[in-house]
């Protein structure tokens, strides 16, 4: 059974563009496309329990919305199978719940309750940094309402963890869209951008450290190349912040993908400073891959049981 690309539907502009973009990707991968509208109960969040007839009410819009959604869906993808659902509970937990069995989660950047000042909401960052398949924003204004946008795929690659599922996603949407892939990679962004301020007074071999630059990122790539040999690649080697690089090669992209948290962020954090600013301010749609999960041992698993017999 091939999983469903989920969207979150609340009647925003923003999750309209969002259904938009996931249905044309539904049709790419002849999969099926899940509209979902968590309702939130109201009245477990209120000092006074209010009248059933306020809960109906929320969800009967929450069904308008659903079925607005599934119309225009429907008018972008003829040919997808759309699905809608209507699900009790605060809308991040809900779809975290939901990414479990899901292909990708696509949201939109902002949702109806959100602050006008706020680029991504609530929502859509807890869904890129929990979220357990990939995640798309897809903002308003990178999506495009008549004519899906040409260019490549850009891939940020840094070596950490998240490198190799990073660069899986991409090539494969890079050779479903039969378009090119760029590979990015920097090198700084480990480091404090204003600690390059002292380099003048520092003997550095800056071409040795380019050129060991390059390597790691042709042996990043040389698999995943050789997996999709008809994928044209460029490679984009700098010392420039990860986010400045990243959103230059965006300019002119399709999607652009990358790790939940790179080789430089603090363990605890579930959602880099990179990917955070590109989902705030990046010109195209863009997508946070998580790595895969560790497999757990038969003795972690065996003890979990234990523990719960007891």
């Amino acid at each position: 059974m091939t999983k469903p690309i989920v969207v979150g539907v609340d009647g925003s502009a923003s999750a309209l563009h969002a259904v938009l973009w996931a249905a044309r990707e539904a049709e790419l991968r002849q999969g099926p496309l899940h509209l979902v509208h968590a309702c939130l109960e109201i009245s477990a969040y209120t000092p006074a329990e209010l009248p059933r007839s306020f809960g109906e009410a929320l969800r009967q819009q929450g069904r308008a919305h659903l079925a607005t959604a599934a119309e225009r869906a429907r008018e972008t993808a003829p040919g997808v199978e759309v699905r809608r659902g209507l699900v009790v509970g605060a809308a991040a937990e809900c779809l975290v719940t939901l990414s479990e069995q899901a292909l990708l989660v696509v949201l939109g950047s902002r949702g109806v309750g959100g602050f006008a000042s706020l680029a991504v909401g609530s929502v859509a960052s807890a869904l890129a940094a929990h979220g357990h398949c990939p995640v798309v924003v897809a903002r308003r204004s990178t999506v495009d309402t008549t004519v899906p946008r040409a260019g490549p795929v850009v891939a940020g690659v840094d070596g950490s963890a998240a490198s190799d599922a990073v660069l899986e996603f991409a090539f494969d949407e890079a050779s479903r869209l039969g378009t090119a892939l760029v590979a990015a990679h920097t090198w700084n962004d480990h480091i404090a951008e204003s600690a390059w301020a002292v380099a003048p007074y520092l003997t550095l071999d800056w071409r040795s450290v380019e050129v060991d630059a390059q390597h790691l990122l042709a042996e990043l790539l040389a698999g995943w190349q050789e997996r999709y040999p008809r994928v044209p690649v460029r490679r984009v080697v700098s010392r420039e912040a990860a986010a400045r690089v990243l959103m230059k090669q965006a300019a002119p992209a399709r999607l652009l993908v990358v790790g939940s948290r790179g080789r430089g962020g603090l363990s605890g954090m579930l959602l880099g400073s990179t990917s955070q600013a590109l989902l705030h301010h990046a010109p195209c749609p863009v997508a946070v891959v998580r790595p895969p999960a560790p497999a757990r041992s038969s003795m972690e698993i065996e003890l979990k049981f234990a523990k719960n017999r007891r």
